[in-house]
């Protein structure tokens, strides 16, 4: 099973603000490539997401669906991209001072990828779900209604020398761009 943390700079509600609205799944979510269509029930245990995985023209449409989920805590996901298989993907979310850690977990559960031996797995899903933390700190951090410190994209812009917001750099803070936690 692939265990990915990261910092968030904003609220549980914040990241929970980006999981509830299905559209946004593929602006996250590595793999996906575009939405079909959303439960309206969504979050909802047995709501689904349809979407594609892949690039053109090779595109799979397949579907996402809620497990369990205790908003702004907790998501259960199973996730198909048949013919490699299903995955069941868990993000859990826990406040840290005027921030938020979240937690995410994958692991292959049906198809062909679940018999891959799980050292190898593991490499490719944890180097693939730090990028979709990235991602979704990127929206959930710019779609909060206020910002104490600068949030993953004014720092990496900082850093890059960059201009931000009304043309001037935005210093950094600690943790580094990366914002992995043991």
């Amino acid at each position: 099973m692939s265990r990915n943390v990261r910092v968030l700079k904003c609220a549980p509600e914040d990241v929970f603000r980006v999981l509830r609205d299905g559209w946004l799944y593929p602006s996250w979510v590595v793999g996906a490539s575009r939405m079909r269509e959303v439960d309206e029930a969504w979050p909802s245990a047995g709501a689904r997401l349809h979407h594609s995985v892949g690039t053109w023209p090779a595109l799979i449409d397949d579907s996402t669906a809620v497990e369990a989920c205790d908003p702004p805590r907790r998501i259960v996901m199973k996730a198909r991209g048949w013919p490699l298989g299903e995955a069941r993907v868990t993000i859990d979310v826990k406040a840290r001072g005027d921030g938020s850690v979240v937690r995410m977990q994958e692991e292959a559960v049906a198809g062909p990828a679940a018999y891959v031996p799980a050292p190898l797995m593991d490499v490719v899903l944890h180097w693939r779900n730090a990028e979709t933390l990235h991602r979704l700190a990127y929206l959930a951090e710019g779609m909060a209604a206020t910002q104490s410190r600068a949030t993953t994209a004014q720092r990496e812009m900082a850093q890059s020398g960059e201009q931000a917001r009304g043309g001037e750099p935005v210093a950094g803070d600690e943790p580094g761009p990366d914002e992995m936690v043991p």
